[in-house]
């Protein structure tokens, strides 16, 4: 089945306001992988004239979209907004700088570009009053973790509904169908980091051998 965007949200980030062009990037990863947007289409299950048009700034993706494509594409979710920088064992990014994606009413912010190894992939997320992660359910491996950090946040986790309020946190299995959404008056923000399947023997290993 072939998922349309919805087309009634502004269609270009702002570059100069550091945003990331998000079409242009999916454009380029899928070309890096000498991939047609037919191909994609059938990967995503997103219908040929979506992936047309974010590619061309002319409809900005919701969340659930940006993971299915990112699952297409074997990619962390951040690499659609997150500038080409040189890979880092050490990502320090101050207040306010972090790259964002303009979604439908909200942000997502990558606070780890460019690190070497996407073990974790943290991510701040600001939604507008009403704002969510769209109308499809958003599925992938491994763990999600959120912490509040102001305003109110309605997560639905395998159709069980969690409110997040500042302080508050939820770490489920990411292959449950979840998505969530602002049902309050004010933004609201959050906390998201993303984690695989288990960690790698490698990266325990460091660990046990610092503590």
């Amino acid at each position: 089945m072939r998922i349309e965007e919805d087309l009634s949200s502004n269609a270009h980030t702002m570059t100069e306001r550091g945003y990331v062009d998000v079409g242009k990037r999916l454009r380029t990863l899928r070309e890096r992988q000498r991939m047609s947007i037919r191909a994609l289409a059938e990967a995503s299950g997103l219908a040929v004239n979506t992936l047309s048009l974010i590619e061309n700034g002319r409809t900005s993706p919701s969340v659930s979209t940006l993971q299915r494509l990112a699952v297409a594409l074997q990619v962390p979710i951040s690499a659609f907004f997150t500038p080409e920088v040189p890979q880092q064992r050490i990502v320090y990014t101050p207040a306010g700088q972090a790259s964002n994606n303009i979604f439908p009413h909200g942000t997502l912010a990558d606070l780890a570009p460019g690190f070497v190894n996407h073990t974790l992939e943290p991510l701040l997320l600001t939604l507008n009053p009403g704002a969510g992660s769209g109308p499809e359910a958003i599925i992938h491996t491994g763990q999600e973790f959120v912490f509040g950090l102001s305003g109110q946040i309605l997560y639905t986790v395998a159709d069980q509904t969690y409110t997040i309020n500042p302080g508050d946190s939820l770490l489920f299995e990411a292959v449950l169908p979840h998505r969530w959404h602002n049902p309050g008056n004010t933004p609201a923000q959050a906390l998201l980091v993303l984690c695989p399947l288990e960690l790698p023997r490698s990266a325990f290993e460091r660990h046990i051998r610092y503590e």
